[in-house]
């Protein structure tokens, strides 16, 4: 094929995919469920404001969200994604492959990931990491060995703890808050484990916690509970023993119904998520598909208005949903790459 043929093939599927892209007049909103919510808001803002139809927002999980934008470009693919992590080399590749070549990452604000229970709960209040992995591990250390986890109730990890049943309710591997909640919680309290310490050392692996401490126990104690951390909160509600992962705002909204469990001695609240130091504490994202900018009616005026100080500043009515916003200078730098379509970089390995 020419070079003239090559210019002139590309032209017309850029022209295609704008002309089949403007039919639809509703922008397409999909990813993680901790975003969720702030989005959703934006969505309810933006078209209150300005009559625009309100975009339409689905809660995928943030790994599922992330397949179905990078599907390709035009009408019947996403505009934007929420992440409840950072997006994967292996997600920019599939992206890329697939001709969606320019991407602007929001960070919006960070978010912490919660441990909660039941108001009526009033034995279980704190935790450390490390009685959090001896809870939900797939294998555990025991007189020397990696052995399947055997616990069955708290008091058996630590006789401090209640005697009651193990039932956790949490995300599923296709979730962000699952990926976050392995990386800063599971591997951070397995690493805490004096034998995990001794058995690691002992190994010729240089991975030994990654490889041994991200795996959930699947024996029952730990329960998948889906993309909607709602339905988590019912559960919660329905077994006053059982204790629920999810985001902070989940929490923050429920305050009538559930409370925090402390992990190492600290308290989630946006004072200790946004200073780093509750130990799940993570930043929240979205992701616009450039080449929907300017084709796809309304996208650049509803990410102005996600962009927009109202929105995220301290006072922004995102913080009063639980979004722990991000300083002024660092809101500034955002508000301007983003509303400008500035692409970023292929994330590191």
């Amino acid at each position: 094929m020419s070079k003239i043929q090559v210019i002139v093939s590309a032209t017309a599927i850029i022209a295609a995919s704008a002309g089949v892209a403007s039919a639809r007049d509703q922008i397409r909103i999909v990813g993680s469920s901790t975003v969720f919510p702030y989005t959703q808001a934006v969505a309810e803002e933006f078209a209150a404001e300005t009559g625009a139809p309100a975009p339409i927002v689905e809660s995928t999980g943030t790994g599922g969200g992330m397949q179905i934008f990078c599907e390709g470009v035009g009408e019947d693919t996403a505009d934007i994604t929420g992440a409840s992590r950072a997006m994967k080399k292996s997600e920019y590749d599939l992206c890329t492959e697939n001709g969606v070549d320019s991407i602007s990452e929001a960070m919006i604000g960070y978010d912490g990931l919660s441990i909660a229970t039941s108001i009526e709960n009033e034995a279980l209040t704190e935790l450390t990491l490390a009685q959090v992995y001896k809870a939900l591990g797939a294998q555990v250390p025991v007189d020397g060995e990696l052995v399947d986890n055997p616990y069955t109730k708290w008091s058996e990890i630590d006789d401090s703890l209640p005697d009651t049943e193990i039932t956790a309710f949490g995300p599923p591997p296709t979730s962000g808050t699952r990926d976050a909640f392995v990386e800063l919680g599971m591997i951070v309290g397995c690493e805490s484990i004096p034998e995990m310490a001794e058995l690691a050392e002992a190994s010729d692996d240089e991975d030994f916690f990654e490889n041994n401490c991200s795996r959930m126990r699947t024996d029952g104690p730990f329960i998948e509970a889906g993309e909607n951390d709602n339905l988590i909160v019912q559960r919660l509600e329905a077994d006053p023993n059982a204790v629920g992962i999810f985001g902070y705002s989940f929490l923050f909204e429920n305050q009538d119904k559930l409370k925090d469990i402390a992990l190492d001695g600290v308290e989630a609240n946006m004072d200790t998520i946004g200073d780093g130091s509750y130990p799940l504490s993570r930043p929240l994202f979205f992701y616009v598909k450039n080449a929907h900018r300017g084709v796809i009616p309304n996208l650049n005026e509803f990410i102005d208005a996600y962009m927009a100080d109202d929105a995220l500043a301290a006072d922004g009515y995102l913080a009063e949903r639980g979004l722990v916003a991000l300083g002024d200078d660092e809101r500034a730098s955002l508000q301007e790459a983003v509303t400008s379509g500035a692409a970023m970089e292929a994330p590191a390995e």
